[in-house]
């Protein structure tokens, strides 16, 4: 199968665009708090033009903490594919949202393994079938996600062995094909990591899906 690439923060319908022709599965637009934060306004533009394209990608509103009624309000209005929650929203706030979830789960040094096995069955076993994916995140200090740091690849490899999950935190194009060969996930999820300052980057944005996909032929051949 073949590895998910979600683009995320992003702000304007040339990088979209360009994510999405290059082969990208998810486009991440952010209502939170954040330097790459979107309007709705914005994102109905951009989804409007990604979804045009023959073979468009997901969109998924990346949310933080938010109020579940004002979510479903803006994943109804643009037609959200998913919705990320990033914050430290409950399971049972996640029954409330209308949309499938990717919901965040942020791994910080003193994290144990089975913490985070833990949480994860939880929302497996709180939720419907099919609604939640996992994506494992750098926790650091107040953040959110946009770190540009990793964690622990190996904590990756062993929970990637139990669950579909998404891994995320301080990828770039020169180093997501390490982590693909360390712990096979369903997905990757970028950001900062195809960023030129703090802007996203044509040609990191191309460089990061080719690299993936050159990866996944490396992986099949063996």
């Amino acid at each position: 199968m073949m590895v998910k690439i979600k683009i995320c923060g992003i702000t304007e319908t040339e990088h979209a665009l360009a994510a999405s022709e290059a082969g990208a599965d998810f486009i991440g637009l952010v209502f939170a708090l954040s330097p790459r934060r979107i309007t709705i306004e914005k994102a109905a533009q951009i989804i409007n033009r990604v979804r045009s394209l023959k073979h468009p990608p997901k969109i998924v509103g990346v949310f933080v903490n938010s109020d579940a009624s004002d979510l479903n309000r803006i994943a109804k209005t643009l037609s959200l594919d998913f919705v990320q929650l990033s914050g430290e929203e409950s399971w049972e706030y996640c029954k409330i949202v209308e949309y499938p979830i990717i919901k965040a789960i942020h791994v910080s040094s003193p994290d144990s393994f089975d913490s985070i096995v833990q949480k994860i069955s939880t929302g497996l076993s709180s939720l419907p079938d099919g609604k939640f994916i996992c994506l494992l995140d750098t926790k650091v200090g107040d953040t959110y996600g946009g770190t540009g740091k990793t964690f622990d690849w190996q904590i990756a490899k062993r929970i990637c062995q139990q669950f579909k999950v998404i891994i995320a935190g301080g990828l770039t194009p020169d180093n997501v094909v390490t982590l693909l060969k360390e712990t096979r996930p369903f997905g990757v999820d970028v950001s900062s990591g195809v960023e030129t300052a703090g802007k996203k980057d044509v040609n990191k944005i191309i460089r990061f899906i080719q690299a993936v996909r050159e990866a996944e032929i490396c992986f099949v051949d063996r």
